[in-house]
């Protein structure tokens, strides 16, 4: 047989939302002829569409998709983010911030957090965020694209952005529908399956309809319509490392646009809070092993800066991941393939990279296991680094005032985590792992943040003569004056890319 005679010559995405028009979008634009994408979603049920917050790599997915930067903030809303600023996680009346770029520039064999704590003991250096360009900017509340000269300190950061997620699925739904994808109104009633091979041959609709295909992606949600009820793959439930199960929901008005997100630390969970150009996105992310929905609410509701503008939405959900993301002829993506809470804004990314898996790892007609074993190996490495990071977060948290927060700081982690944090403790020391999302300067943030702070200087420190604290002095001075040649972040959404819906 040919092998054009094996390509995928259909293909039947199950579910809206982000997730699938993301999936439409990508593959709308890269298989330009020769296969018919058919996105299938009722109205009915609805989306979760709360996930409002990004990290840089989807600046990559839309200039891929040839999206304009100004159209898409316009269109959704949407606002721009340096990074992520912690409240009470170390402890209560502890801030730091995860930025998005670098600490500085790279100026020695050396890093430059070994110089920063050299300083520090000796009482001539402050808070690391203060040598952090993204955070000069953002406590400043100023954004402007960084600078394309390297030599300038305008270009140590990086961005992502902050949008209303229903207003991304509708743009990326009319920039497929013009890429031939057909949408198709309707709830999925049944789902067929070879009896030999037990591949998804097609699925049915209430109304009769039924769309065969060669290949599903599953975009179904929590539900995983096709992974998990009709191939019953399983699931790996993470609640004792990461024990958020429960989340309220709330926008209410928009009273600073920050360009960063918040998340503030509560007693059972944490807040996070989210600035668009028309309101303020809110969550309450909890632990219902030690807090009642009712009290969560409560929290909530008295800790936002506007008013409330809808009722506020409960979410339910166990963190973990599917067994396998691809399983016969059926690709999991966004929630059927599993939930890591929206800590580090890693939701939409997800999305993001099981596409470019797919993209990159695309079958025919054979579905070669090698093939399909290659992504999961990729897919479940990835996912569990960011799940390490994640715990990173609770685990290093010396607060002792709640139930949640002792239990974090005393449970057993993952080896591969105990592995960073034992390396950094001793000597500063970053260790990257493979398919590690999250780059050293976000593990530098939260190690530090946290105060989990090195025992000991590397030992090539002893053999450096780098005056450290006057370089920090002159770092943290040119930083603070580059960020007041910025725009506010007001001016420049008003400048750029104002939204007029």
């Amino acid at each position: 047989m040919k092998q054009s005679e094996l390509n995928i010559r259909s293909i039947v995405i199950v579910g809206g939302g982000t997730a699938g028009w993301m999936t439409a979008a990508a593959l709308s634009n890269a298989l330009q002829h020769g296969c018919s994408i058919t996105l299938v979603e009722s109205e009915e049920i609805g989306t979760i569409g709360v996930g409002e917050a990004t990290i840089p790599p989807i600046r990559l997915f839309n200039k891929t998709l040839g999206i304009d930067e100004n159209e898409f903030v316009r269109s959704t809303k949407g606002s721009f983010k340096l990074g992520i600023q912690f409240v009470d996680w170390a402890r209560l009346g502890h801030t730091y911030f995860h930025p998005f770029g670098t600490y500085g520039r790279q100026f020695d064999i050396v890093q430059i957090h070994q110089f920063w704590q050299q300083a520090l003991e000796q009482g001539q250096a402050s808070s690391l965020d203060d040598y952090c360009m993204a955070w000069a900017a953002a406590t400043a509340g100023r954004f402007a694209p960084p600078s394309t000269d390297s030599h300038n300190v305008l270009s140590t950061y990086e961005y992502a952005y902050h949008f209303d997620a229903s207003l991304y699925a509708a743009f990326l739904r009319q920039y497929s529908e013009q890429r031939r994808v057909t949408r198709l109104e309707g709830k999925i009633t049944s789902v067929s399956q070879s009896s030999r091979s037990g591949f998804i041959e097609s699925v049915q609709l209430e109304d009769g309809r039924r769309l065969a295909a060669d290949l599903f992606i599953d975009c179904s949600g929590f539900r995983g319509l096709l992974i998990e009820e009709a191939l019953n793959t399983g699931y790996q439930d993470w609640t004792h490392w990461l024990p958020c199960d429960r989340a309220w929901a709330v926008p209410c008005t928009l009273s600073e646009l920050t360009p960063y997100t918040r998340s503030t630390a509560r007693e059972a969970g944490w807040q996070w809070r989210i600035p668009l150009q028309h309101r303020t996105g809110n969550g309450h992310v909890f632990c219902s092993k030690f807090m009642n929905d009712e009290d969560a609410l409560e929290i909530l509701l008295a800790n936002l800066d506007g008013e409330v503008l809808a009722e506020p939405r409960m979410l339910r959900f166990a963190t973990g991941r599917r067994n396998l993301f691809w399983n016969k002829n059926v690709i999991a993506i966004g929630l059927s393939s599993g939930f890591l809470e929206p800590l580090e804004s890693t939701s939409i990314h997800l999305i993001q990279a099981g596409i470019a898996k797919l993209l990159a790892l695309f079958p025919d007609r054979n579905f070669d296991p090698a093939v399909i074993k290659e992504y999961n190996r990729i897919a479940i490495s990835e996912v569990e680094r960011i799940r390490d990071f994640l715990i990173l977060h609770y685990h290093l948290t010396k607060r002792e005032d709640s139930e949640l927060w002792r239990y974090c700081a005393s449970m057993e982690i993952p080896d591969t985590l105990q592995y960073k944090i034992d390396h950094f403790r001793r000597y500063g020391r970053l260790l990257a792992a493979e398919m590690d999302l999250f780059g050293n300067a976000s593990w530098l943030a939260v190690h530090v943040g946290q105060f989990n702070l090195p025992q000991r200087q590397d030992p090539l420190m002893h053999y450096r003569t780098i005056d450290a604290a006057s370089w920090l002095q002159k770092l943290r001075e040119a930083m603070t004056a580059a960020a007041q040649q910025l725009p506010t972040h007001q001016q420049y959404i008003d400048r750029y890319c104002k939204t007029t819906i």
